[in-house]
């Protein structure tokens, strides 16, 4: 096989965590995500919740984007989230198909209880599901 130029990006896009790291997403209840702030470059650190598919790391601002955070982490294209006595950089893929962003409401659903509210095909997205991100390895 021969790989061209454009093989390191692919192979970086092709990274995963590790299934211990998915473990502790589907068992802790909360989560730090450190952003780096747009305008003023200082660290924020902010307690969110966390969900996975099991093979997928999903985060939301339950505000929506109006939060610091979800606008910063979208800037600067990479965070540090604490997870288990670990630190790992991360990217963010904003999530923005409606169903996709539905049905991470309903893995936080399963995982936090009925505070979650999904919204419903043909509704709009709730603001939490607006502010929908799957975390990447940096």
């Amino acid at each position: 096989m021969k790989f061209g130029r454009g093989w390191p990006r692919y192979k970086k896009l092709m990274a995963f965590f590790t299934q211990d790291l998915i473990d502790a997403a589907a068992s802790e209840k909360e989560v730090t995500l450190t952003t780096t702030g747009r305008k003023s470059g200082k660290a924020y650190p902010v307690t969110i919740w966390i969900s996975t598919d099991g093979k997928h790391l999903y985060i939301r601002s339950g505000e929506g984007m109006k939060r610091d955070w979800p606008q910063n982490f979208l800037a600067r294209g990479e965070a540090t989230l604490r997870i288990a006595d670990k630190s790992v950089k991360v990217r963010p893929r904003h999530v923005t198909d409606p169903d996709e962003a539905r049905t991470t409401s309903q893995l936080a659903r399963k995982k936090y209880g009925t505070y979650v509210k999904p919204s419903k095909a043909g509704e709009p997205l709730t603001k939490g599901e607006q502010a929908v991100f799957e975390l990447l390895p940096a």
